[in-house]
């Protein structure tokens, strides 16, 4: 089965980076890459192509960069696999019924439908501010289960 294209992951990699930054937050292309262990060309058409998709605004120049069109909160997983890979397909039946004779009365058909929903229902209720959240409560689980103990928390109970 084919997954996502690598464009798509490294799409979503970007929109993270910038959504962890805050929003209006703006980067070079060249920070992203080198933040994101991602190679620069690549980054720069990935770029070209979310902000086609008005996922992302480009500044040219000097103190230009990248930054989100619209606050990590309305912008989920979807709308990346969406610019990036077009309509979530998981069947060719579920995007061209007209292809099969049998789409109207097949229940495979059906299922193949059912399960498109049920992922794209997912990937839009994941936003990058919930990523961003996620990530940032994970730091903080991984601290406290790190830290010092202090010295009360050290003495033994007789």
């Amino acid at each position: 089965m084919q997954g996502i294209g690598r464009h798509t992951d490294y799409a979503s990699r970007i929109v993270l980076h910038l959504a962890s930054l805050g929003d209006g937050a703006q980067v070079p292309v060249q920070e992203i890459a080198e933040k994101r262990l991602l190679p620069a060309p690549f980054v720069r058409r990935v770029v070209a192509r979310l902000a086609a998709a008005g996922l992302l605004k480009t500044t040219r120049g000097n103190g230009g960069g990248v930054r989100l069109a619209r606050p990590a909160a309305e912008i989920s997983l979807l709308d990346v696999v969406r610019a990036m890979e077009g309509k979530v397909v998981l069947n060719r039946c579920v995007d061209t019924p007209h292809a099969c004779p049998l789409a109207a009365v097949c229940p495979v058909t059906r299922a193949w439908t059912d399960a498109t929903r049920t992922v794209e229902g997912h990937l839009a209720g994941v936003t990058f501010a919930g990523l961003v959240a996620a990530i940032a409560r994970e730091a903080a689980a991984a601290a406290a289960a790190t830290a010092t103990p202090t010295p009360a928390s050290r003495r033994r109970k007789t």
